[in-house]
């Protein structure tokens, strides 16, 4: 079997005004109207300290929001508000990431899934919807396999755990610590790559289509996640942990969004979770990045809405939706 690269290359800056009216529209409710403060907590997990947003507080089952590497749970405040309207919506900085500690253990894909059902417990959370990106989509499938009573509905946006491991380890390795060299983005780096759409483009370019398009506050929020001691391991993590054979045992429905100019997970590997997922649907969103959810946040939020209260399943395997 032959397996792809990323195929999609970057974007000129100038394309931007051709991405579509919904691409860096904010989403409603606005994140910015949210006092963020009064809904963060702190749980104690393996005995290390795990920061998380918890907000909603209706009787609808929960959603789980999981970052991917080097993120942290602002990845997702375009979404947050949305579905806090309807439902119980808890989103965490993964260990090792933004403000939680270190774990205990060696970090690993399993590891981060334990972490994830101890705080579902923890909570007393029921069966949730679990949707990740990146790294946390590999959690997130994860989690389904091997909890699978907590996994209702799984949700994989541009989610890692396929092509990884046919990339060359140590040449990976080695540029993502030059990467972590970086250290993390202080208020005044934020602010100077921030300040020019040349900057901007060339500093967000390899995650989003059309950096210029989003805006420069919510871009801000992202940085929060570089510069983590979880990084390098999780990656090593990433690299070493194979669940491809055991994919076809998730039970729950389970939605893939990719965006189709992935530079970091080529979109190729949307259609591989598709086919080893029994019940699964992809939706490919076209001129998007590696992260449709802030990239087109309306009509992610709209898709994820409607998806979460389906009934029958997902979509039988033959289908396939395309988001202009």
């Amino acid at each position: 079997m032959r397996w792809s690269i990323p195929r999609a290359r970057p974007a000129r800056r100038r394309d931007a005004r051709f991405a579509g009216d919904d691409y860096g529209v904010t989403a409603q409710p606005d994140w910015r109207e949210v006092n963020w403060r009064a809904h963060l907590r702190t749980a104690e997990i393996g005995g290390r300290a795990v920061r998380y947003v918890d907000i909603g507080e209706a009787d609808e089952g929960a959603v789980v929001f999981i970052h991917g590497l080097s993120g942290c749970w602002q990845n997702w405040l375009e979404n947050i508000p949305r579905f806090a309207q309807e439902r119980r919506v808890i989103a965490l900085d993964l260990p090792g990431f933004g403000e939680s500690e270190m774990p205990a253990e060696e970090i690993s894909i399993p590891g981060y899934a334990r972490c994830v059902e101890e705080l579902c417990e923890q909570l007393g959370l029921g069966p949730v919807a679990v949707v990740g990106n990146s790294m946390g989509g590999f959690i997130a499938a994860e989690l389904a396999i091997a909890f699978p009573q907590r996994a209702e509905r799984l949700c994989l946006v541009s989610a890692a755990g396929i092509s990884i491991h046919h990339v060359r380890r140590e040449p990976l390795l080695a540029i993502a610590r030059l990467l972590a060299a970086g250290g993390t983005a202080s208020a005044a780096r934020r602010e100077r790559v921030l300040r020019r759409p040349g900057t901007t483009h060339l500093a967000f370019a390899g995650v989003f289509r059309h950096p210029t398009r989003l805006a420069r506050d919510l871009l801000y929020e992202q940085m929060n996640g570089t510069g983590k001691p979880g990084f390098l391991p999780a990656l090593a993590a990433m690299t070493t942990y194979d669940f491809r054979d055991r994919l076809p045992e998730i039970g729950c429905p389970t939605l893939i969004v990719w965006g189709r100019e992935d530079l970091l997970v080529p979109v190729g590997d949307a259609e591989r979770f598709r086919r080893l997922i029994p019940d699964a649907r992809k939706v490919v969103f076209d001129d998007t990045g590696h992260c449709p959810m802030l990239e087109r946040p309306e009509t992610f939020n709209a898709l994820l809405a409607d998806f979460l209260v389906e009934r029958g399943g997902a979509a039988t395997h033959d289908e396939k939706t395309e988001v202009a």
